[in-house]
């Protein structure tokens, strides 16, 4: 592939430049190095394919895949192009299937992605069909490698992806299974959105709890995630995965809040209930934000368990696929508590619905100006784990990561 035309910022660590948000050839070879490169992506969850035959489309990275259910014990992930002449076959979100079939020339394939049936293969009467020496064993699907790791299902394009917990390292190992445990997951409900924005806008977002004390009026107001609150940010060994970790507080004003804005200490909810929140997780704190770089946003905010898929259309812009999750053996009452905080998330949440709008915010700001850079050393220059969030360190983690894979 090419090498990138343009030149990094020499203050490396304290500066992003604009021409990552918006240059289409740098936009191209992300996808070729990181989406399709030695990276694992986010599928789904099996729930979402609980009986064999049972399948669902996404899209990981512009690539359209089908996940399913091939077999009582395997999830498969195929691309979902057809070997003959590249229709996108599946159309429908979910659905339940015997075996996939395209609809223009009714070649069809098993569960999953081996060709079992090409119409007129040997011709009609002795007329046409495929050459002598056409193979269905080397005109499957494509089939994407693939892990499904206590419910939540991964896939990766490469050869070259070490295995998934090797993948997240032994500290984000700990992270994940704090939440993914083992226990079966059932799907609340679903979100969609499109963000007119980069792609690494949402992972930046997540990497930042400076911003989230200061922009979301609910954090602030009601003592979700605030500057004053103990927290931490830590990243995996190589800067790519981050997670924000804070206790809930409450609503008080001090010595922080005149730095915020935002706070309302006067602000009454009509209904509390959406703040009845019950510690269940190990450890004091009560959230638990999860970056897995590229695609996904593992999402624990008090009771509210969600995935936040990030699916890229271009450089100026990506789909968010927010899925609302709880615990099979969860109760009656927690399912509801559950449902209900998930209103804080979402493209309308009480607090999600400010991330949107400043991600395009900021996309309209610096599109024009690609050479100039934009400021990441809140905290300093250095990139280490802490136990404060008035920094960027997570991001100028991931940025070192990017570089390196991007040959920059």
């Amino acid at each position: 592939m090419d090498p990138i035309r343009h030149r990094w910022p020499e203050d490396a660590d304290g500066k992003v430049p604009y021409w990552v948000y918006s240059d289409p050839e740098v936009y191209k070879a992300e996808l070729e190095r990181l989406w399709y490169g030695p990276h694992w992506l986010y599928a789904g969850l099996e729930a979402e394919v609980p009986e064999v035959g049972d399948y669902k489309t996404t899209t990981l990275g512009e690539k359209p895949v089908v996940m399913l259910r091939s077999a009582p014990d395997e999830i498969s992930v195929v691309e979902n192009r057809c070997a003959h002449r590249g229709l996108k076959f599946c159309q429908s979100r979910f659905g339940q299937a015997k075996e996939l079939l395209c609809p223009y020339h009714q070649w069809n394939y098993d569960l999953k992605g081996n060709l079992i049936g090409v119409p007129f293969r040997r011709g009609v009467r002795r007329q046409g069909g495929m050459p002598a020496d056409f193979d269905p064993k080397q005109n499957g699907l494509r089939r994407l490698r693939v892990e499904a790791v206590n419910g939540v299902v991964w896939a990766t394009f490469s050869e070259d992806t070490p295995p998934f917990r090797e993948y997240l390292g032994e500290r984000f190992w700990k992270h994940y299974t704090r939440v993914y445990d083992g226990r079966k997951l059932e799907v609340l409900g679903y979100n969609r959105q499109h963000i007119p924005g980069n792609w690494k806008l949402m992972q930046e977002n997540i990497k930042d709890p400076y911003h989230a004390g200061l922009l979301h009026v609910f954090f602030v107001t009601f003592g979700l995630f605030r500057a004053d609150q103990k927290s931490a940010v830590e990243m995996d060994e190589h800067g790519r995965h981050g997670i924000l970790i804070s206790r809930k507080g409450e609503q008080v004003v001090n010595d922080v809040t005149s730095d915020m804005k935002n706070f309302q200490g006067d602000l009454k909810l009509a209904d509390p209930r959406i703040l009845d929140v019950v510690q269940e997780f190990p450890g004091e704190e009560t959230v638990g934000m999860i970056t897995v770089f590229p695609s996904v946003i593992l999402q624990q905010q008090v009771n509210s368990l969600t995935t936040r898929q990030i699916v890229p259309t271009g450089p100026d812009g990506f789909d968010f696929h927010w899925t609302h999750w709880c615990y099979a053996d969860d109760t009656p009452e927690m399912r509801l508590r559950r449902t209900r905080q998930a209103n804080l998330f979402g493209p309308s949440g009480f607090v999600s619905a400010d991330d949107g709008e400043v991600i395009e915010f900021s996309q309209q700001g610096f599109t024009s100006a690609p050479e100039e850079a934009a400021l990441v050393t809140m905290g300093g220059r250095d990139i280490a784990n802490t136990e404060h969030m008035v920094t960027e360190t997570a991001i100028r983690g991931m940025y070192r990561y990017w570089r390196g894979m991007m040959g920059l």
